[in-house]
């Protein structure tokens, strides 16, 4: 019996669905499946496209997993399209000149942007946003150009939109509609979203279209035309005003079309043609649409790889759900149902709040089903809401859609929803079907929820049992504790040798996650003397570990300023050193505040201006304060004996010792502390991670206490205790929190949380019980020996400069997004355009 032949044409994200269930359906070893590609890689994520400017690699993208091909015994042709179809041959011939004979043909040819047919659309500078090469032929132009304009404020246009701005250039939307997002948000939304957009210092013309693209004597794109008369400067201009389904190759060989394109096809994605399938973008569903997002694909692929496994067969393709919830330029923007309120009859629930750019409605019918809604700012309930469309909720409309503390507090969760609501949309899941798995690497694996655009996964997390894995995350199945130890012990010195070693099977050969990899790093990072992997925080591997604020050794300000804070230990500093400070923030135009740690605090400076301000500061002394590091912050004090009449011991010079002894040292949370001169407690020692009070025969040590938003006070471990006994005690408590406490744990937390408590700690660091005093002891005396500057070692490497950028493109241009208006004789960030508004509270029409 002769083999059948199965051959795909185009292998996009759909294409490769099709062969997971292909697989999935045991069809792969009882057929020849042949995969035609036009694009020189195999599948990838089209949906996370944009993350290619945010450091993803186009291997991070794709969607085929590593053997995947082999294993099925899949032929795949790369760079080497269909370029005609012979149904009455039943062959398929390639660009390349080989013919394949088919018994089945499947087109995912998907769908090609549209360009505006107007003058100059095909002069340099001139790109679409649709394949990897489009984002690389982008990103190589805009190494020379200075303003980029989109023309599309769709979804795909926007984020083309954030791409051109990521890349330093001043950027412009031209919408033709009246409004962004027009297909998924309303106006209210639309207006919410464009003053957010506006915010982050895009430019955003709206009711107007494309005229003319403008050149110059070389043929390049200098301008715009715009319908509305006005004419934009720009150097690039990039087509995002949507997709058609791609369909030539089905008309040149006689399949039926739809009158306004797309390849016509029966519930069971057959088209004209028995023999030959149509699935995804390139498809007119039977009901008459052109589906352009992947979930609708998705169930497409699942219909003809049923269809061709079993020949008859169940249930068809007969719609789809359009719901859709992305992260656009930061901003959360979703829809899902009827978010238009097309339904006759039907009443708006409506919340805006045009200061934090939020806005929610919901539609409602007259007995109060839900009928859909957009979320635009917060959408932190659409995994929720979507799954109760077509019910009548169980909380009223207002309580959906209304922030905590503006009404009821919503008891809403993921149990109140039915066993047959869909969770994940991109691949058809129930809530049913998540319940019978007992972790998030199970769910992804045995019914593919929450590989999709991940919008479900936060309902997921919630659905599965709460206590059944203690592990880090889902790529470590160990606690931090754990991973400390096996790093520690093992002699392990980076991240992919601790996930390759210890992490869960299917993480394995991965990049981490945002859990993880900032977990791992500071792991390594407080191991790093004795590991002997050198403590610069940004060296090889550990960089790309980082939170945002470490790969800039700056904190990160809400308008994309940065904040400079040098070490003052103790709080002493000289007249010489004042003046520096205030120099500096002077001549760079700084924002100074004294803080309640004792530091003076520098706001306001772009990044590209980091390495001058802290040459001035290394120059005259100072060192990095590590305000933006999980470590030592400060070592407050009060003046004690030296200068008050009450004071009973040095608390100047003990505070100044200790911050000089623990700075830098990364741990699990911040470290704050505290030495006051007597009693008074001036200093307030016992709200700190841990603090000293002074007595007549020696220092008090108090541990534990947090005077952030769960205040606690810090409790006594040991009392009249000399210098060399109180640091002691303080490097064992240290050392044992670190190696013990979970992610993100404050002291506070983590003694309240440890088994026996104090009593524990103090039989650990005090009396020794486990035999670990030595060893503690020895770790922190490694850190002690080991601490150098960063900033000063940053300085002295021109390499390590390199990162201190706006713009990787225009090294020497600054950020023009980071703006001030004058406040009290200083500067303030200029957020006007985020703070114009009103509140409205819930509403019905």
């Amino acid at each position: 019996m002769t083999t059948p032949t199965i051959v795909l044409v185009g292998h996009g994200m759909v294409g490769q669905r099709f062969l997971e269930a292909l697989a999935d359906r045991g069809v792969t070893e009882r057929a020849r499946i042949v995969v035609l590609c036009e694009e020189p890689r195999p599948a990838y994520d089209r949906v996370q496209l944009t993350s290619y400017f945010s450091g993803k690699t186009p291997d991070d993208l794709s969607m085929v997993e590593d053997g995947f091909l082999e294993k099925h015994g899949i032929e795949l042709y790369v760079n080497d399209p269909a370029e005609t179809v012979d149904r009455a041959a039943r062959t398929v011939t390639a660009r390349s000149g080989r013919v394949f004979a088919y018994d089945t043909l499947v087109l995912a040819t998907g769908s090609y942007p549209f360009v505006p047919p107007v003058p100059g659309k095909d002069a340099e500078g001139c790109f679409v946003y649709r394949t990897i090469e489009d984002l690389l032929a982008i990103e190589e132009y805009a190494k020379t150009a200075t303003t980029g304009a989109v023309v599309g404020g769709g979804l795909l246009g926007l984020e083309a939109a954030g791409a051109l701005k990521g890349l330093g250039l001043d950027t412009h939307v031209v919408e033709f509609a009246p409004r962004l997002m027009p297909v998924q948000v309303d106006e209210g939304g639309g207006a919410a979203l464009l003053r957010t957009i506006e915010g982050m210092g895009l430019t955003v013309h709206t009711g107007t279209g494309t005229q003319e693209i403008v050149t110059g004597g070389d043929g390049a794109v200098v301008g715009m035309k715009l319908s509305d008369g006005s004419e934009l400067a720009t150097d690039m201009v990039v087509f995002s005003a949507g997709v058609r389904p791609r369909d030539q190759l089905a008309r040149d060989c006689g399949l039926a079309v739809g009158e306004r394109g797309g390849i016509a096809v029966d519930e069971f994605c057959r088209t004209s043609d028995p023999a030959v399938f149509a699935i995804g973008e390139c498809a007119l569903a039977s009901d008459g649409r052109v589906y352009g997002l992947v979930a609708p694909g998705y169930e497409m692929a699942q219909t003809a790889a049923a269809a061709i496994a079993d020949h008859a067969s169940g249930d068809g393709f007969t719609g789809a759900d359009m719901s859709t919830k992305l992260k656009l330029l930061g901003v959360d923007v979703a829809s899902f149902g009827d978010a238009h309120g097309t339904a006759e009859g039907c009443l708006d629930v409506v919340y805006s709040d045009s200061r934090s750019g939020v806005y929610k409605k919901l539609v409602i019918s007259g007995d109060g089903v839900l009928l859909g809604g957009v979320l635009v700012g917060d959408a932190e309930q659409y995994g929720l809401l979507r799954p109760l469309t077509g019910t009548v909720p169980p909380v009223s409309p207002e309580q959906l859609v209304l922030p905590a503390g503006a009404g009821a507090p919503v008891s809403l969760g993921p149990s109140a929803l039915p066993d047959d609501a869909v969770i994940c949309s991109c691949h058809n899941v129930t809530k049913h079907a998540i319940g019978q798995c007992t972790s998030l690497p199970e769910v992804k694996r045995c019914t593919k929820a929450g590989t999709g655009c991940g919008s479900c996964v936060k309902v997921i997390e919630k659905l599965l049992p709460a206590a059944v894995d203690k592990g880090l995350c889902g790529c470590f199945s160990y606690t931090r504790s754990e991973l400390y130890e096996i790093a520690r012990t093992l002699r392990l010195t980076s991240f992919a040798a601790l996930l390759d070693s210890h992490g869960r099977e299917e993480a394995r050969g991965g990049e981490g996650c945002e859990v993880c990899k900032p977990t791992v790093g500071s792991i390594l990072a407080s191991l790093a003397p004795t590991l002997g992997i050198g403590g610069y925080i940004l060296d090889g591997e550990q960089a790309s570990l980082q939170d945002t604020n470490d790969h800039f050794l700056a904190n990160l300000q809400r308008n994309g300023s940065y904040s400079v804070v040098p070490r003052i230990p103790g709080g002493e500093i000289t007249p010489d050193k004042l003046i520096v400070i205030g120099e500096v923030a002077r001549d760079f135009g700084l924002y100074t505040k004294i803080t309640g740690g004792q530091r003076i605090d520098l706001f306001g400076a772009r990044v590209d201006q980091l390495p001058s301000i802290w040459t001035r500061l290394v120059d005259a002394g100072f060192e990095s304060g590590h305000a933006y590091g999980k470590a030592l912050r400060t070592v407050k004090s009060c003046v004690g004996q030296t200068w008050c009449r009450y004071g009973v011991q040095d608390s100047v010079k003990m505070a100044i010792q200790l911050e000089l002894r623990y700075r830098g040292l990364r741990a699990p949370h911040k470290l704050k502390s505290a030495v006051s001169g007597c009693a008074r407690e001036c200093a307030e020692a016992q709200s700190k991670d841990f603090g000293i009070i002074a007595t007549a025969n020696g220092w008090n040590l108090y541990v534990g206490g947090n005077g952030g938003a769960t205040p606690r006070h810090a409790d006594l471990l040991a009392q009249d205790l000399s210098d060399a006994e109180l640091v002691r005690l303080i490097d064992r408590f240290l050392m044992f929190y670190i190696r013990t406490a979970d992610r993100l744990e404050r002291t506070s937390t983590w003694l309240e949380r440890l088994e026996g408590g104090l009593d524990h700690l103090k039989d650990v660091v005090v009396h020794d019980s486990l035999g670990l005093c030595d060893e503690l002891e020895a770790l922190m005396a490694a850190h002690v020996a080991d601490y150098r500057d960063e900033w000063a070692e940053t300085l002295d490497d021109p390499e390590r400069l390199r990162r201190f950028v706006s713009f990787v493109n225009a090294p020497g241009a600054p950020d023009p997004s980071v703006r001030f208006v004058p406040e009290r004789d200083q500067i303030k960030p200029d957020l006007t355009i985020l703070t114009i508004g009103n509140l409205e509270g819930a509403t019905s029409r």
